[in-house]
This record gives structure tokens, C-alpha cells and sequence, in this order.
């Protein structure tokens, strides 16, 4: 099994055939307090850091913690009041230190370090774009759309067996919180919610028309999985796991591919006040790969994101989050992590991953997704773990591992791409946007089921699932990982892989 590459959490090597992947804005119903002014930082060289400052929720900023916030050097953003988290720049090295001395502070964290490239997504590798000839030459039976033969992960899932009876509701809305979502492309187009989808970069909305969109410069990860999840199924490309419903985007990352706390807590913030029924979590929250809540700064992170996702859930949203893609056991006694904090200077630290928490991965509520290849099994790469996973899904896999059945010819999972092109991606990345498919169309046909029950029917309309043992995926006379539990929950599938014909029948 070949190692995670360092220089990114995500970013695997696999073996030859896998491809390698200011004006203060208001949110409704949400109090956003007014900016304050901060003095100049007295240090020339400081650079001005993103700090979330979490207090008690539903009261708004008192004054004691306005003046606090401004006599340490720090200048709000804006205030998500029901949560009480508090979005704030500083230039001060100590804003943190500082406010997590005044009362009526619960904690405080810096969210970030000296900015460097990163990228977070739960994708393995870059894109392979299919050709133009190779879109033009493909060929469908009748009702399929042109791409969809190559899709042998719909089948996998009985997706394809579903949409005979429905596509989805046109009432359900999922949003996909990631690196952005090109609207424009024929597979998205039709079934796209411009009311639901913002840019949260900032920590704070922006809803200008076309914020969500990914430069041609930035990844075209967010499309891809949005295509996965809801491309329309209407004789152009390929076909989502749930074609009928709708799709938002929620732009998150940094143009240089971070994701950070306060986007992170907008984005879900951002969902929860415009009714979106399940999000779609394909990434990891910078800078740190696990957050221990022994650390201040680390604490303040898990504490803000975790009221967010909360909120959301509370308002009726489902969260799904993928697992990761280095072949971790989340159950471990310890994980030795190589690349945190990735925007600064990583170093090697073992963390013990029942008290540094993946996030959102591992808080609570959220549906954590391994992935699984074109032969069921877990994907070379996912991350696994009793207790951790729920489900699992199609995210892909080597073709040298796990070869679909013709006339799939790649082992990856085909998408859209930005600007009207198509391609293949793998990852958990790619197996969180099947199980949102699925729950959207649990949704669909339970209209009226919270966020509770619709995850209650994922899991046991999934099909059981028992542990590969042994899983020596590459063949090579050495165990790759160890799967723990029994067929029906167990650490490499959880409750077993999303079955959307259950979804719609049951």
C-alpha cells in the first residue's frame, strides 16, 4: 500500500491506471453585530490572523467582550449570535491568549498560520478528463444519459433501479459546501438553487451573483461532487444519484484551497437558515488534520464548528462528512499525524484520534462515509473505523485493485468538471456526494421526516455489509488494514453501502 504523501492530508500516491484528483453581511434570522474598530497592530511585521471567539449563544456580544475584542487588537467580522460564535481579525500574536481570559469567553482559537498552499478536499489525486472524442463516442441505452454506461458506481447502489420509480423531489434542496460549483454546466444547470448558494470565504456571506462559482484557477472539486450528487438526468453527461432534486453551492475553500473555521461555520450557518435539507462535507477543516481539545486554539475550532453543524441539524439539515483518504484506523489507540498544521510548519505528532477530532468528520450528528471501489470493497486509501464510519458508498479505487464491469472502463468515479467538460475523480470525496443522493431521496419520500429520522432510514435501509478479512487489497501477502465488528456495523462499511432503491420503495 503506498504511503500518504506529506505535503497534503489528503492527496494519496496510488499505483499506475488510478488517476491522479466590506460592508457587513446578514444572514436571516441570524443577528450580525456591527464592525468595530481595533488599533493599529504596533508590530510592523505582524500579520493579521482569522481568530473564532465562542461565547454563550443567543444573546448577542456584550459590551464587556466588544471592548475586550478591541483593546486586544481585534476587529469583528461578524457575530453568528444563535451559535455565539464571534468571527474576529487580529494582528495581535497574544488576541487569542487574551480573550480567553475575559469572562463571558468560553474559548478562542486562532484558525489559521502563515498561509501557504493546501488543499483539504477528500479527493485522491487530479482529475482525468475524458476527451472530447471520448464524450462524443459514448453510447447509452434507452433513458440513459450518453455517460451513464461508464457510471457502474448508480448500479452499485441500485441508483439506477430507483430513478425508475423517482428522481427526487423538487422540494428536497442539498448543498454542497466545498470549493465552489460552476451553475453554468449543463449537468448542473437544470437543477441548480441560486437562493441557497453563497460565498462564505470570509466567515461572512456574499451573495453576489456568482460567488460560488470556482476561478478557472481553483479546484473543480465542488463541481464535480455536486454533479455526483444531482446532475440532472436530461440527455447531456452523466447521471446524480438523485437527479431530481436540487443543488446549492456553498463556497468554503481559499483560492488556495484552505478551509477554514469561519467559512466552515458560515457555510453551515448559511444552510441552516435557508432550509437546505443535506449538506455535503468532502473535505477536512484547516489547518489541522486532528484537532486535540487539550490545545486551546485547537479546542476553539472543534467548539465553533461543532455549534454550527449542530444548528443546522436542530433547523433539519443532515450533515455527511467523508472519512479521509489515508488508509487511517480512526479507532486507533493513536495516529501519527505528519502534516499539521499544513499552513504553517508541520511536524510529526501522535495524536490519540478519541480526543483530536477530524472535523467535521468525526462530531457529533454527522454521517461519516468510507468509500468502496467498483468491487464493493473498501477503496485502497479510506479511512475506517468501529464506531467512526456509518456507511459506505462508491468513491472508487485503483482499476488495478478493483476493475468495473464492462462497459465502465475506469475504476473512479465520472463527474462534471467547470466549463462543460466531464471527468474522473476518486476519494471519500466521491463516496460523501452518494450517500447525500440517497438521503435526499429519503427525503423525498418522507417529506416531513427531521434530519433524525432521515438518517436513522440510511442506516438501516443500507445493506449489511461484512468485514473484507482479510483485506490485502494490493495483493501482495501483507495486510493493508483490519476491519473490526460484525456484518451489520463494523469499522470498514458501518452500517453497510447506501442502497437507494430502499431509499424510494421503503
Amino acid at each position: 500500500m503506498t504511503a500518504p504523501l506529506k505535503r497534503s492530508r489528503r492527496l494519496v500516491a496510488l499505483p499506475l491506471g488510478m488517476a491522479t484528483a466590506t460592508a457587513l453581511a446578514f444572514l436571516p434570522n441570524v443577528t450580525a453585530s456591527a464592525a468595530e474598530t481595533a488599533p493599529r497592530a504596533t508590530a510592523a511585521d505582524t500579520v493579521p490572523l482569522s481568530y473564532v471567539v465562542n461565547v454563550r449563544p443567543g444573546h448577542g456580544v456584550s459590551s464587556h467582550v466588544k471592548r475586550a475584542v478591541a483593546e486586544a487588537g481585534g476587529t469583528i467580522v461578524v457575530a453568528y449570535d444563535k451559535i455565539g460564535v464571534i468571527v474576529v481579525h487580529s494582528s495581535n500574536p497574544d488576541f487569542a491568549r487574551t480573550l480567553r481570559r475575559v469572562p463571558g469567553v468560553q474559548s478562542a482559537g486562532a484558525t489559521r498560520n502563515a498561509p501557504l498552499p493546501a488543499q483539504s478536499t477528500t479527493d485522491v489525486g487530479t482529475p482525468k478528463m475524458l476527451t472530447s472524442e471520448e464524450v462524443a463516442g459514448a453510447r447509452a441505452a434507452g433513458g440513459q444519459d450518453p455517460l451513464e454506461p461508464l457510471q457502474w458506481d448508480l448500479p452499485a447502489i441500485k441508483a439506477d433501479k430507483a430513478h425508475e420509480k423517482t428522481l427526487g423531489s423538487r422540494d428536497v434542496t442539498v448543498a454542497v459546501i466545498d470549493t465552489g460549483v460552476d451553475d453554468t454546466h449543463p449537468d448542473i444547470a437544470p437543477n441548480f438553487d441560486r437562493g441557497a448558494s453563497v460565498n462564505c470565504v470570509s466567515g461572512k456571506p456574499d451573495t453576489a451573483d456568482g460567488a460560488w462559482r470556482p476561478s478557472a484557477a481553483e479546484s473543480p472539486h465542488g463541481t464535480h461532487v455536486a454533479g455526483e450528487i444531482a446532475g440532472a438526468k436530461n440527455g447531456v453527461g452523466i447521471t446524480g444519484v438523485a437527479p431530481g432534486v436540487k443543488v446549492a453551492g456553498i463556497k468554503v475553500a481559499t483560492t488556495a484551497g484552505y478551509f477554514y473555521t469561519e467559512a466552515v461555520v458560515c457555510g453551515f450557518v448559511w444552510a441552516a437558515e435557508h432550509h437546505v435539507d443535506v449538506t455535503n462535507n468532502s473535505y477536512y477543516t484547516d489547518p489541522w488534520y486532528f484537532n486535540c481539545t487539550g490545545d486551546p486554539d485547537q479546542r476553539a475550532l472543534v467548539d465553533a464548528i461543532t455549534r454550527a453543524s449542530q444548528y443546522a441539524e436542530r433547523k433539519g439539515t443532515v450533515n455527511v462528512a467523508a472519512a479521509g483518504n489515508e488508509n487511517y484506523d480512526l479507532d486507533a489507540d493513536s495516529i501519527t499525524d505528519p502534516v499539521s498544521p499544513n499552513d504553517g510548519t508541520p511536524s510529526d505528532r501522535v495524536v490519540d484520534p478519541h480526543k483530536c477530532f477530524d472535523i467535521p468528520t468525526q462530531l457529533p450528528g454527522v454521517v461519516t462515509v468510507s468509500a468502496t471501489g467498483a468491487k464493493g470493497i473498501k477503496s485502497s486509501f479510506s479511512n475506517y473505523g468501529l464506531g467512526v464510519i456509518d456507511v459506505a458508498a462508491p468513491g472508487g479505487d485503483s482499476t488495478a485493485y478493483q476493475t468495473p464491469a464492462p462497459p465502465a472502463t475506469s475504476g473512479l468515479i465520472l463527474g462534471p468538471l467547470p466549463g462543460g467538460k466531464w471527468g474522473y475523480m476518486a476519494g471519500t470525496s466521491m463516496a460523501t456526494p452518494h450517500v447525500v443522493g440517497v438521503a435526499a431521496l429519503i427525503k423525498s419520500t418522507h417529506p416531513h421526516a427531521p434530519a433524525a429520522l432521515v438518517k436513522a432510514l440510511l442506516y438501516a435501509e443500507a445493506d449489511a455489509t461484512p468485514c473484507t478479512d482479510p483485506y490485502d487489497i494490493d495483493s501482495d501477502g501483507k495486510i493493508d488494514a483490519v476491519c473490526k465488528g460484525s456484518k451489520n456495523r463494523n469499522g470498514f462499511y458501518g452500517w453497510g453501502t447506501v442502497n437507494a432503491l430502499k431509499a424510494v420503495t421503503r
